[in-house]
């Protein structure tokens, strides 16, 4: 089984996985890039998984669909094109063989989901849209920092191991701003370092692991005290509130240059 980022549009990672015939792709914003891959590989894109409504993300569904007669599985509350099957948190799929748990994750839309297979090549695998980024999170369009604080802490809960499939090429941004937070982390330090060798090479920074990014990832660091320093600091948030500080740590990200 392969697994692979496809780049679209200035920065997004439509990810497909395949095993030679049959593959499945996760959120197409655009079909072009994922139709493409097929044809040049001679695959079969036996279905879609969706995560959120936002165009980026859907933009490919219906080409796809009609060109392949793939399935598309989405989110049971979002606006997504029909026909599709719609799925909320506990809900378990079977795609190319591979078993999936559907865990809802509200904040940077309404009715965002995520899908995680507990075992992929010895090792779980999240396909997170948008809620969680190296380094970084999804902005608020439409949850609350508490629905948001909720969502990446069940994230930050999973495996260590888990390989995180963000859709974003975020990472080197978001580590210039989780710098500003923590500068005297060491393990940040080294992965920037890491991460702008390897987007100097052309290469991706994806995917991450849950592991890496508790060491790393402000947004999943909130009663850490040098980053609940830096929240106080930054908007006198309550270093004794974690929702208080990812909320201080999101709006400081929004406004960082």
């Amino acid at each position: 089984m392969n697994l692979i980022p496809l780049p679209a549009f200035q920065d997004n990672y439509l990810w497909l996985l395949h095993d030679g015939q049959r593959a499945l792709v996760v959120d197409p914003g655009d079909a072009g890039p994922v139709q493409s891959y097929l044809d040049a590989n001679g695959l079969q894109l036996d279905a879609i998984l969706v995560t959120h409504h936002h165009p980026d993300h859907i933009g490919g569904v219906d080409a796809l669909r009609e060109a392949t007669g793939a399935r598309v599985w989405g989110p049971a509350r979002e606006r997504i094109p029909e026909p599709l099957t719609r799925l909320a948190d506990g809900d378990r799929i079977e795609v190319l063989g591979l078993p999936f748990e559907v865990l809802d994750v509200p904040g940077h839309t309404a009715g965002h989901i995520a899908y995680f297979c507990p075992g992929f090549q010895g090792a779980p695998l999240l396909f997170c849209g948008d809620t969680l980024f190296s380094a970084g999170c999804g902005r608020l369009f439409e949850g609350t920092p508490r629905q948001m604080f909720d969502s990446l802490s069940r994230l930050a809960g999973l495996p260590g191991t888990t390989r995180v499939c963000c859709t974003h090429e975020y990472t080197l941004g978001n580590l210039e701003f989780a710098t500003a937070v923590e500068p005297g982390n060491t393990q940040l330090i080294h992965y920037r370092q890491q991460c702008e060798a390897r987007r100097s090479r052309g290469e991706p920074t994806l995917p991450s692991t849950i592991a890496l990014e508790n060491q790393v990832n402000p947004f999943l660091r909130a009663s850490q005290p040098a980053v609940t320093r830096a929240a106080h600091g930054f908007n006198g948030a309550d270093p004794a509130d974690p929702v208080a500080v990812f909320a201080a740590l999101r709006q400081w990200k929004n406004e960082f240059r």
